[in-house]
């Protein structure tokens, strides 16, 4: 079971993940939660759209880009708030 990705070196802990090839392109879609405290983080990092991708436990890394994003709450500014990010990220050629 895959526990942890980082995106351009910032490690996320993931809750799901699941992983894909297709014509010969990896695609790799995760679930993780985000609290109040690391939303600014995150949402920093994710507009970035294309990152260096490693799958440790998968023994994987790749360039890929947001393929699908979505989350269960848009306002993380507020103390004690958690939201739910599902994330797909395809490679691209290099």
């Amino acid at each position: 079971m895959v526990n942890e990705i980082t995106l351009n070196g910032y490690s996320i802990n993931i809750e799901k993940y699941y992983e894909e090839i297709e014509d010969d392109l990896l695609t790799i879609s995760i679930v993780f939660y985000v609290n109040s405290e690391h939303y600014h983080d995150i949402t920093t990092l994710l507009y970035s759209g294309t990152f260096d991708v490693v799958v440790p436990e998968r023994n994987l890394s790749f360039r890929g880009m947001i393929s699908n994003y979505s989350t269960s709450i848009t306002n993380l500014y507020e103390k004690g708030n958690i939201g739910e990010y599902k994330l797909s990220l395809k490679q691209v050629n290099s």
